[in-house]
């Protein structure tokens, strides 16, 4: 399944950080930003993390929540987000079905060898719960910025 922009993203419910779970559909009224990265503590996963909370004063400001996805479990998830003071929720994916529901699985190669993997992939959801824009493929160095001025235009109106 591919999500376009304008559609209603299904809702979904995950398992995430602080023994909670993470419900699309109760954050209706708020934009949400919604990262999905390949692996808790490595080095990229780890920036764009930290961009993402260094910038948090700033999606609150435009009414947008954060929140990550990988398909780590519950612990890895936890101990990332308290090593580097992470202030947003982090979701454990590990079925990947939230990963399948916004097609971030793709084969990808390492050392030569072809796997399935998370392509680092961010999606904004406009406060209504439609997909208001998707990076595919991203590259971490200004891409929060750019997150961040699309959130901040998108709540401007």
């Amino acid at each position: 399944m591919t999500l376009d922009v304008g559609q209603t993203v299904p809702d979904f419910s995950a398992p995430a950080t602080g023994d909670t779970t993470f419900t699309l559909s109760d954050l209706r009224g708020q934009q949400v930003v919604v990262y999905f990265y390949p692996k808790a503590s490595t080095p990229g996963c780890t920036t764009e993390g930290g961009d993402f909370r260094d910038r948090k004063v700033d999606f609150d400001a435009a009414n947008t929540v954060i929140v990550g996805v990988s398909r780590d479990g519950l612990r890895a998830q936890e101990n990332f987000k308290a090593k580097q003071d992470f202030n947003f929720t982090l979701v454990s994916d590990k079925d990947e079905t939230v990963c399948r529901l916004f097609d971030v699985i793709k084969l990808k190669k390492l050392y030569g060898k072809e796997h399935l993997g998370i392509e680092r992939s961010t999606f904004l959801i406009d406060s209504e719960g439609k997909l208001a824009q998707a990076w595919r493929g991203v590259k971490v160095p200004g891409h929060v910025d750019e997150v961040l001025a699309a959130a901040q235009a998108l709540n401007a109106g």
